[in-house]
């Protein structure tokens, strides 16, 4: 009787409703799953903040030399940068932070080196604005590990503003400014034979305002007739405020008129570059140390020049190099520092690296001239 009772109180339909309901359920889930996809397309990242990339490198140094009354030997962290790049639209842009070991006035450990936008749109037409390297001579813009010895030609370090002569506070080569570049002429294959950049700077290094209202003007070009050869010339015209002139104790700008001859090959390993560069104008007596004063017993003359060659003994593993290079601080060969340099360098992977070298150094400026160095550096990218 009960289960009759029970048979009559059940609706017919019971069945439907369950499924009824099961299927609401189901749509339920699936306009729930629907909102979380509509709120991820929301909060999904832009297409320039996914283009950011963030690399970097260290540089650790083990130097010794034995000049007379001066030996040394000693560990150091020689260069370490962070680097972050990115793309927006047609514009690439950069922000590199530098630390070193070098210290002194003006020196800071920790600095910002890059900073810079460049619009891209055009191969033969570029536009690069903001903090970046100066557009003078093949090595200044080269890799420091790239580069492949224990640090960049003398030369290059103090005419092409590393640690200038001017006394401009070490600055890698870099200032901020403008700069349009490009490269022309393409062959049969497509490879342009013609580059050419021209840039406008404060001419006074990095993140240095202007400081006398005169703008340095650097322009270069050079022909790549066969492949892997590049053949240039730069020219320099500018100046560095803010000097004490110590005759008469007031502030002036100094002259820098500069210019440089430069020939390379580099393909498959085989790098070989030689660059000759001149300056006109007075120095300080301390390069690179931020020093504002006039040295006039340095002369307003400078010169130099490097050749060396890096070579493969074994492809991707082993490279042997060599390099000459003399600096003259005064264009005379009494104040030259003449290098003879030879060395290996070993890659355990192409991200880690060890390079060993031996310089033969002749510097006329110390009582006796001969002494030697040796330097074994670690550098790591990521």
């Amino acid at each position: 009787m009960m289960a009759l009772l029970m048979a009559m109180t059940i609706p017919a339909n019971a069945e439907t409703l369950a499924d009824e309901t099961v299927a609401t359920a189901a749509e339920v889930e699936e306009t729930t799953e629907a909102a979380q996809a509509d709120h991820k397309t929301k909060i999904e990242l832009p297409a320039w903040v996914k283009n950011i990339k963030f690399s970097g490198y260290g540089m650790l140094q083990y130097q010794g030399q034995d000049p007379e009354g001066n030996h040394s030997n000693t560990f150091k962290l020689r260069l370490a940068r962070f680097i972050l790049d990115g793309k927006i639209g047609d514009f690439d842009w950069r922000a590199q932070i530098q630390g070193t070991n070098a210290t002194g006035p003006g020196q800071p450990t920790v600095q910002l080196v890059d900073l810079y936008a460049e619009w891209r749109k055009f191969p033969e037409f570029k536009v690069r604005a903001g903090q970046f390297k100066r557009a003078f001579t093949f090595e200044n813009p080269t890799h420091p590990i790239t580069q492949g010895w224990r640090g960049y030609a003398d030369v290059i370090n103090k005419l092409s503003a590393f640690g200038d002569r001017t006394g401009e506070k070490s600055s890698g080569g870099r200032d901020i400014g403008i700069q349009v570049s490009g490269d022309l002429f393409p062959n049969a294959n497509g490879r342009k034979l013609f580059h050419y950049q021209i840039g406008v700077y404060n001419g006074e290094g990095v993140n240095e305002s202007d400081k006398d209202n005169r703008k340095d003007i650097i322009a270069g070009a050079w022909v790549m007739p066969i492949k892997g050869v590049r053949i240039g010339v730069f020219g320099w015209t500018g100046s560095r405020g803010g000097m004490l002139d110590p005759l008469t104790g007031e502030k002036r700008s100094v002259e820098k008129n500069r210019y440089c001859i430069s020939a390379e090959y580099d393909l498959n390993e085989y790098t070989f570059r030689a660059e000759y560069i001149h300056s006109q104008g007075w120095g300080a007596a301390s390069p690179g140390n931020n020093v504002r004063e006039i040295c006039y017993e340095n002369g307003d003359k400078a010169d130099g020049w490097y050749v060396f060659g890096i070579i493969p003994l074994i492809k991707s593993k082993l490279h042997a190099k060599a390099r000459y290079q003399t600096y003259r601080n005064q264009k005379d060969w009494g104040t030259s520092v003449n290098q003879i340099e030879c060395g290996l360098n070993y890659f355990f992977t192409k991200n880690l690296e060890m390079h060993l070298e031996y310089s033969h150094v002749n510097d006329r400026n110390l009582a006796k001239h001969d002494y030697n160095l040796i330097d074994v550096e670690l550098d790591f990218r990521f």
